[in-house]
């Protein structure tokens, strides 16, 4: 199995390209828009949810932010995208991926490994955190079951983590700090939060990592 580069993409205000109207497409349509891009939908034949995308698009101040092109993908569709979700039949994952490639753009082909060089993630977002799990798509459903552990094992306070974490960072910064030293620091700061680890006091176990897991 060839090694993935794990990456977080920002692509608020940038081009995509969906191929696909059915419900898949739908549901990553919803994480496109949430995360700010523009989406171009192409598809002979498309969802209720995404032929209503543009005019909830329109309500929010920006009604490009959508563009339904009612027929069938042509290569020249992505032309001009950052990235490129293919959530059709294979075939015309396949034509997608060609395309793509031409390009040298990536391609998400949705639960078809075969015609991918991108993969959306499992993802836990929480607080400003984010998680993000991937089986190269070749085991969705374990995708699943891992994030939904991942985010049991989320603390529930973890804003206050988020907080103490940006305030150290500002006293690393500001004292030098070598890397080597800034996670036990932070580690004991962040079982500070929890008052006295003394017998009648509170921690969090697991907080407490082996020293060379900071190495």
């Amino acid at each position: 199995m060839t090694e993935l580069l794990p990456l977080f993409l920002n692509v608020a205000g940038r081009p995509v390209v969906l191929v696909g109207g059915g419900r898949v497409a739908a549901a990553k349509l919803r994480q496109l828009l949430a995360a700010g891009a523009r989406v171009t939908v192409v598809a002979p034949a498309m969802s209720d949810e995404i032929v209503g995308a543009p005019f909830q698009a329109a309500g929010t101040g920006d009604p490009e932010r959508v563009a339904l092109r009612h027929r069938a993908f042509a290569p020249a569709d992505l032309d001009g995208a950052w990235l490129v979700i293919a959530a059709a039949t294979p075939e015309v994952n396949r034509a997608v991926a060609a395309a793509a490639e031409e390009r040298r753009l990536f391609v998400n082909a949705v639960d078809d490994p075969a015609n991918a060089t991108a993969y959306l993630s499992g993802v836990v977002r929480r607080d400003g955190v984010t998680i993000a799990i991937s089986t190269s798509g070749h085991a969705p459903a374990l995708t699943s079951l891992l994030r939904e552990g991942l985010d049991a094992l989320l603390p529930r306070d973890l804003p206050t983590w988020i907080e103490r974490a940006r305030a150290q960072r500002v006293v690393w910064r500001r004292d030098a700090v070598p890397m080597e030293q800034r996670k036990p620091r932070l580690l004991t700061a962040l079982n500070a939060i929890y008052g006295s680890t003394d017998e009648g006091g509170t921690s969090v176990p697991w907080l407490h990592a082996p020293e060379d897991s900071w190495l």
